[in-house]
């Protein structure tokens, strides 16, 4: 369901997949080629939402800037299933886990990894290539070129997916 909400319109790229079950309100923007799943609810009601060209908003993710504010999204980003997201910034490449929290104001560097279940509290900095868990997130360690690897290929899963679902839809299965 896509809605305007207060002469607020969501913009949405070429080659979006939003499933029927995903709400999209307001001032969102979803740039090209991106995979939102069922369940997402993006709520650009009161503060604006930018999401950069391939990335995965996946099942059961939750958005919401803040009044008069921006959360921004950076492209080829992973966004878990079931992540909450109030941050001011998520840079490019950045995988945020399943289940993580991240919390008003806080920013997410290039290629940093949010482990599931993870709190990142209020106006904290992930720094760039960096693997943070715990509640509060701490670094656990840099990222690898085998981290980088295996994500790449989890990212163009979620891009593949988002073209296929455009093409075939899903198709309704009655039970006997």
């Amino acid at each position: 369901m896509i809605y305007a909400f207060d002469g607020r319109k969501p913009e949405i790229g070429k080659g979006v997949y939003i499933n029927d079950h995903a709400i999209v309100i307001g001032d969102v923007k979803i740039g090209d080629g991106c995979y939102v799943g069922p369940g997402v609810i993006l709520r650009g009601d009161y503060g604006r939402i930018e999401i950069g060209a391939e990335t995965a908003v996946e099942e059961g993710v939750v958005i919401h800037a803040p009044p008069d504010r921006i959360c921004r999204i950076g492209e080829r980003v992973t966004l878990g299933h079931g992540a909450i997201i109030h941050s001011s910034n998520i840079d490019s490449l950045a995988v945020i886990g399943m289940g993580a929290v991240l919390s008003l104001g806080s920013k997410i560097g290039e290629w940093a990894i949010v482990a599931e279940g993870a709190v990142v509290t209020f106006r904290q900095n992930v720094q760039a290539g960096v693997v943070v868990a715990g509640n509060p997130a701490r670094v656990l360690r840099e990222v690898t070129t085998k981290d980088k690897e295996t994500w790449e290929k989890g990212k163009q899963i979620y891009i593949n997916l988002a073209q296929k679902c455009l093409k075939i839809w899903f198709q309704r299965v009655d039970r006997a």
